[in-house]
């Protein structure tokens, strides 16, 4: 398994394979909701410098401060869809290389990442705890008085962080999209054997 050293290059994201696993280390932020619809509707984010620390973290951390300094209790990512409306925007905003967060993201953060040759990487059974323990140091955060911990940008100093595997590589190809194509295509095959009749309706969830 590879381990990446962040900021992942151009060249590094554009060789990895959908579906590859890889582990990070080095240097990235964190951020949710809060950080995108600050940074895409009112212009305001952290001031970090974006060429060195390139790496967003989709997490709501729990953390403690302790007479040493903050401490990581747990980083379980946060699933990362929700965030698609603003996805895109964000990429380009900070040309960012390389995203981490759970389940998978739209067309338009797909794109976004095929223009800046940067990847998507989810979580594959990972705990926060045990993600706790592959952070050496919180460098900085920012935001914490008026956002709180959960939605501050913190930054964090990783080693070996993960594995996540490849859900969006940077030709924006979507591995979720492309199992369900997938599915979709044997779905029929399947129902004939198991007799199920062409015109059997499915339930339907009203998402209202």
């Amino acid at each position: 398994m590879k381990d990446i050293a962040l900021p992942m290059s151009e060249k590094t994201a554009r060789a990895l394979s959908l579906g590859e696993c890889v582990t990070v280390s080095g240097m990235l932020f964190t951020g949710r909701s809060r950080f995108h619809i600050r940074a895409v509707e009112e212009d305001l984010y952290p001031p970090i410098d974006y060429k060195k620390i390139n790496c967003f973290f989709h997490v709501g951390p729990v953390m403690k401060d302790t007479p040493d300094g903050w401490e990581v209790v747990s980083c379980e990512p946060t699933s990362s869809i929700r965030f698609e409306r603003y996805g895109a925007e964000v990429v380009r905003k900070f040309r960012l290389r390389t995203l981490i967060g759970k389940t998978t993201m739209g067309a338009g953060t797909a794109a976004a990442l095929r223009e800046t040759g940067g990847v998507y990487l989810s979580k594959i059974g990972l705990s926060g705890n045990t993600l706790r323990g592959q952070i050496k140091k919180v460098h900085n955060v920012f935001f914490l008085d008026d956002l709180g911990k959960t939605e501050a940008t913190w930054i964090y100093e990783v080693e070996k962080f993960g594995p996540f595997f490849v859900a969006i590589d940077a030709q924006g190809r979507n591995y979720f999209a492309e199992l369900a194509a997938d599915a979709a295509r044997k779905l029929p095959a399947i129902e004939r054997k198991l007799g199920i009749s062409p015109d059997y309706n499915y339930t339907e969830v009203d998402a209202k």
